[in-house]
Order: C-alpha cells, then sequence, then structure tokens
C-alpha cells in the first residue's frame, strides 16, 4: 500500500512524496518524490517527524480543532517539538525510550491521517 508522506528533516527541505516501505521498527524507508519520481533512502535519524498526509497541498487556511474527542485511537497526548510546533491527538503507544510513536490527530478533518514523531525531536510529551 502506497502512503503519502511529508518528512521533515530540520536540517533539510520538506521531503514529499509516497512511500510503501515504512515500518516503525526499522531505522529507514525509501520515499518517491511527488514530482520526479525519484527513490531516496531516508534515515529516520535526525528526522523530527513523517506526516501521512490526504494531500501534499492541505489547506494553510485550516485552524486545527485540538478538543475533538475521539476514540479507539488511544489516550490524548501533546507533542512540543523543540522547534516550537505543537502537535495535539492520540498515541495508542508513546514509550520515552522508543525511537518515536505515532500521534493520530484531534482533528478528523485534519490533512495528517497520522504523524510519526520522532522521539528525539521533541522537548515535552505529556498525556491530556
Amino acid at each position: 500500500m502506497q502512503n503519502k508522506v511529508v518528512v521533515h528533516d530540520p536540517d533539510g527541505p520538506l521531503i514529499k512524496g509516497v512511500t510503501n516501505n515504512f515500518f516503525p521498527n526499522k531505522d529507514k524507508f525509501d520515499v518517491a518524490d511527488d514530482t520526479t519520481g525519484e527513490v531516496r533512502e531516508v534515515p529516520l535519524v535526525g528526522l523530527k517527524a513523517v506526516f501521512f498526509v490526504k494531500s501534499f497541498e492541505g489547506d494553510q487556511s485550516y485552524e486545527e480543532r485540538t478538543d475533538v474527542e475521539r476514540t479507539g485511537f488511544g489516550k490524548k497526548i501533546q507533542v512540543d517539538f523543540k522547534d516550537g510546533e505543537t502537535l495535539v491527538g492520540y498515541s495508542p503507544g508513546f514509550a520515552k525510550n522508543r525511537q518515536g510513536f505515532f500521534v493520530f490527530p484531534a482533528d478528523p478533518e485534519s490533512n495528517n491521517d497520522r504523524v510519526y514523531v520522532i522521539t528525539e525531536a521533541t522537548k515535552d510529551v505529556r498525556f491530556l
């Protein structure tokens, strides 16, 4: 299955493309660039997050809601990244000692289906 992803690398440009070999227990995955089709290997070390998106364009004017209650996605969580961004959603399995963890947005209308957060890129993670 191909997933649309936007990869946030603090030391480089955004990577937009599709992947079919992302696994949270692996240390790298491949992304086929959205515009060129070029496939590149992306290591997880050093990344901020991998955003699994509905569309590459998104809607910059959309204000995500954080007050939506959802069930079946784990515990409600707030992630504060080192770069100042905050993500509120639900996580089925956060553990500080893991390389990363999934967060499902609180807002079902979000352009993100889910986000794989790299633990090293976070400043604070807390349950709400």
